[in-house]
């Protein structure tokens, strides 16, 4: 059986190919403008790697910020729902699982693969993927930068704004007092993981977590989120794929 999950966030685009539970294949494309024109494009990345059509094809399912778009799904399912299969199938121990997208954040509770809580932010971009990429731009330095400056700060800047708009003026008023950019961005760092830890701990995530989500990339919030929360944090090889692997598995099951 050959099923395609294709996660259609608002910064990037996932689809993973599973042919017969075992074989992932996988594509990330920026999502840009068009989710659907996204969709479309990774949806024939992955098909193209193992060479075979679109009628071969037995289910496709999409998930994620844009997946009512993807009209050429046989259906959707939630990104909490989405997560929590295909971390489970990566990592079958997993109790929880927390995920920093590009519009969103979220901490999931879940036992053998099924979601018994969760809490979503999706009302601001305070910790999310988005509240990285501004901070980054209001330090001037390229996002891939942002975790290794931080890494290197010895005295975290104390940031208190969580709306991306005040943080950014905020990192104005500490580059002009004199702070480091290494010291600046230690401090967003940390604001982010406070606030990401205060849902984990609402709903008792404790061990067995994963960590998924592009911001999962970032080595600085996840060893500022294990800090915050005292546990070691389970970082998938690709952590923005497990979505599109739970819808894709998902149309097997």
């Amino acid at each position: 059986m050959i099923s395609v999950g294709i996660d259609a966030g608002s910064a990037t685009t996932k689809a993973v190919l599973v042919k017969d539970d075992s074989s992932i294949i996988q594509s990330i494309r920026p999502t840009e403008f068009d989710f659907v024109s996204a969709a479309e494009k990774a949806y024939e990345d992955v098909l193209g790697i193992v060479g075979i059509d679109r009628k071969e094809v037995d289910h496709v399912y999409s998930t994620g910020y844009g997946r009512n778009s993807i009209k050429f799904a046989d259906g959707s399912i939630s990104e909490i729902t989405a997560h929590a299969k295909g971390v489970h199938h990566l990592y079958p121990d997993v109790e929880g699982i927390i995920d920093i997208g590009g519009q969103d954040s979220k901490v999931i509770s879940v036992n053998n693969g099924k979601v018994t809580d969760f809490l979503m932010n999706d009302k601001c971009a305070a910790g999310t993927g988005k509240f990285v990429e501004y901070t980054a731009r209001a330090l001037e330095v390229p996002i891939e930068e942002l975790a290794k400056m931080a890494l290197a700060s010895k005295s975290p800047a104390g940031i208190s704004s969580m709306c991306t708009v005040f943080a950014e003026s905020e990192v104005i008023s500490l580059r002009a007092k004199g702070y480091s950019k290494e010291d600046i961005a230690a401090g967003l760092v940390e604001s982010i993981a406070r606030r990401v830890a205060v849902m984990a701990r609402q709903i008792g995530l404790k061990r067995n977590v994963a960590f998924v989500g592009g911001v999962a990339k970032n080595a600085a919030i996840k060893a500022s989120l294990e800090k915050e929360l005292g546990i070691s944090l389970y970082v998938l090889p690709e952590p923005q794929i497990t979505g599109a692997l739970g819808a894709a598995l998902h149309g097997i099951n």
